[in-house]
């Protein structure tokens, strides 16, 4: 067992051992919970440590047979990529357990079964990211959303079954798509090199355009829908509306990542030749989402609904950034990736505050903030000045670099791609100003600022947003070397500037 096993492992390990706390006893359920990923993220950071990051094949890589009839292993490896997206999620989960301590009270299921579902869900994000063979990612890919059915359904709030379900019903018509694809690429692969699932084997595979192109589709729809990816989007503002604030930044700021995650390890790297009979297509979706997320943003009363649509839009920007198909534009979207959860974690975190102390969600009820909870209204405005992509903050730079990226391969889409930056100004300006400015709104007037272990909570994540916008470097010497090896194997180059002489 190396190290990326033991992240894996650690949360499952502590998911059995809160079973055996008394269920009467939530608190020690809670600090145990917040210890064990606690270690995790401590863990996930020696990892970080322990990387090179001038070599772009897999590293901590280890493989077991599983199920050696179909051969099948239990393979493991990261890249730079996949590495930047564990660090997210670890650093994550316990932040959410501490800045939602009380979430889980209430729920139709005790507090141990939320905590036990976090860890479950903490191990399968972990998987999804480090799996190197394509059966145990899609193993991982479904299995994830168990505990987010249950955590949506059991603890939400609102129409949160119909939200639960209509989850699990888009992810799993997407599986299946995807499930099609998987078998396809195992028959193809015992054609010529023997059956495997093996990524590194499967990307040598000589395939028909036709059958390459459905191939493509079954992945690229599966992930469009985790995306999310218009017009495969319409779950989340549903999802996002009746889960918890906690479960609402593991769902949009960790596992909306796998489907654009999946679009680079799998699309890009099993189906080139798709990838390029696609790519118009595809930019050409990644605008709409830009726009229609952006138009919708602004129309929205309730503040969850909020940033549940301006996350569409950002994933607009990363989904062009991926297929623009330059080194900078596939940087740009995987830091976009890593930036966009921690501002969306920022975001929702401090409106679950909002909204326990108001009972509402209605952004109207929220006025003149900054005079009676100064703390509370600088961090959300901070937060959203970041989702702004304002200069300064983290994600300035990676839009920056997807619309910089696409603009020397796709001009037209580039161009029409910063009209979401326009309209970005309205959808998190106007909701600043109800909310923080202005006179006080009738029943705010003795609502209490952050707590101590609020600030302990939001405080990482905002320096981090702070920090990633000076100093992005750590992060993009991480991802650049794989991003540029991506964009070279699904065989393109960086267009060459012309110059005038």
């Amino acid at each position: 067992m190396n190290l990326l096993t033991l992240v894996g492992a650690l949360p499952l390990v502590g998911a059995a051992l809160i079973y055996l706390i008394p269920t009467k006893d939530s608190e020690l359920v809670k600090k145990f919970a917040l210890l064990v990923t606690s270690l995790v993220a401590i863990a996930a950071i020696f990892l970080a440590v322990g990387f090179d990051k001038s070599i772009t094949s897999l590293q901590y890589a280890q493989s077991y047979s599983w199920i050696p009839t179909f051969n099948i292993n239990f393979a493991l490896g990261i890249d730079g990529i996949s590495l930047v997206l564990i660090l997210l999620s670890t650093i994550l989960v316990p932040i959410v357990i501490l800045a939602t301590w009380n979430e889980s009270e209430g729920g139709r299921w005790s507090v141990k079964t939320f905590y036990v579902l976090i860890l479950i869900l903490e191990t399968m994000m972990v998987g999804v990211f480090a799996a190197s063979d394509l059966f145990l990612f899609y193993v991982f890919f479904e299995a994830m959303l168990i505990p987010v059915y249950f955590l949506i359904g059991g603890y939400g709030t609102g129409n949160r079954s119909a939200a639960a379900v209509k989850f699990l019903l888009y992810s799993l018509f997407g599986g299946l798509l995807m499930l099609a694809s998987v078998i396809g690429l195992y028959v193809i692969a015992g054609n010529q090199i023997g059956a495997t699932f093996d990524l590194t084997q499967l990307a040598t595979l000589e395939i028909d355009n036709q059958t390459e192109n459905f191939l493509f589709l079954g992945f690229f729809i599966a992930f469009a829908i985790k995306a999310p990816l218009w017009p495969f989007h319409t779950w989340l503002p549903d999802a996002a509306k009746s889960a918890t604030p906690g479960t609402s930044v593991l769902l949009l700021g960790v596992l909306d990542k796998v489907g654009t995650y999946g679009m680079i390890r799998f699309c890009l790297a099993l189906f080139p030749d798709a990838s390029k009979t696609f790519t118009p297509l595809i930019i050409t979706l990644s605008v709409i989402s830009i726009i229609y997320g952006a138009f919708m943003a602004i129309g929205q009363k309730d503040i969850k609904g909020l940033i549940a649509f301006t996350s569409i839009s950002h994933f607009g920007f990363i989904t062009m950034g991926i297929f623009a198909m330059t080194s900078q534009g596939m940087s740009g979207a995987n830091l976009y990736m890593v930036n966009h959860g921690f501002s969306t974690a920022a975001l929702f975190l401090v409106a679950g505050w909002m909204m326990s102390r108001r009972n509402s969600s209605t952004i109207s009820d929220f006025g003149g903030l900054q005079r009676v909870t100064p703390v509370m209204a600088w961090s959300f405005f901070i937060a959203g000045m970041s989702g702004l992509a304002l200069p300064g903050l983290s994600s300035f730079v990676s839009e920056f670099l997807v619309l910089v990226g696409t603009y020397t391969r796709y001009p037209v889409a580039a161009i029409i791609g910063t009209l979401g930056i326009v309209l970005a100004a309205l959808y998190i300006l106007i909701p600043i100003q109800k909310t923080l400015h202005g006179p006080i709104t009738e029943g705010n007037e003795n609502m209490k600022d952050l707590n101590l272990r609020e600030k302990i909570s939001i405080a990482p994540v905002i320096a981090i947003i702070v920090v990633m916008g000076f100093y992005p470097k750590p992060v993009l010497d991480l991802i650049n070397p794989t991003s540029a090896k991506v964009v070279v194997d699904a065989g393109y180059s960086d267009p060459i500037a012309e110059v005038n002489k």
